[in-house]
């Protein structure tokens, strides 16, 4: 399967190799019971030929950092992720895996070609749902240097959260239940 960027570009081999073993280290299989998938009916659609609502099992993001030292020590020292992959390229480091749990963040190193000071992270937030405390999680966040955007509070659907802009300026909101 060939895949692309958001802006049709082709990826570099190594880039593809990564994504490759990143889609396989997780379960991808289909469901098995008969009632949620018939075996005639073809992949997302039903017996009857109504679509089926996807179902993920889970979600990783890829981020084009500036500066990924930066970002991987921001992410590792400050937030509490785990390093669990680093790939480099003639000498330098050009992306770095980062887990916590089942969430996974891939970073890349901005090569520039779209321009060195172009905007990251405008109109994005990612959400990381936790069973920790997460006044906790925004101490750390702050006696690591960071400034939050919002403070934890209550919110009505039922979670504690806070946001916070990693380096290059993403949205991160934290969160557990109530």
């Amino acid at each position: 399967m060939i895949r692309t960027d958001t802006f049709g570009r082709l990826p570099s081999r190594w880039a593809q190799r990564l994504a490759d073993r990143l889609l396989l280290s997780k379960d991808l299989s289909l469901p098995s019971n008969p009632t949620t998938m018939n075996a005639a009916a073809s992949p997302g659609h039903s017996s009857n030929g109504q679509s089926e609502p996807l179902s993920g099992r889970s979600l990783s993001a890829s981020l084009t950092v500036k500066d990924i030292a930066k970002s991987m020590a921001w992410y590792r020292d400050v937030v509490g992720f785990t390093v669990a992959q680093q790939h480099e390229r003639e000498g330098s480091l050009r992306s770095v895996v980062l887990t916590a749990g089942d969430v996974r963040i891939l970073l890349n190193q901005d090569d520039g070609a779209k321009g060195a000071d172009r905007v990251k992270g405008a109109g994005f937030s990612l959400m990381i749902t936790t069973t920790q405390n997460v006044d906790a999680i925004a101490h750390r966040i702050r006696e690591g240097g960071s400034t939050l955007e919002s403070e934890p509070a209550d919110m009505p659907w039922g979670m504690r959260a806070f946001r916070v802009h990693d380096p290059d300026g993403f949205k991160l909101a934290f969160a557990s239940p109530l």
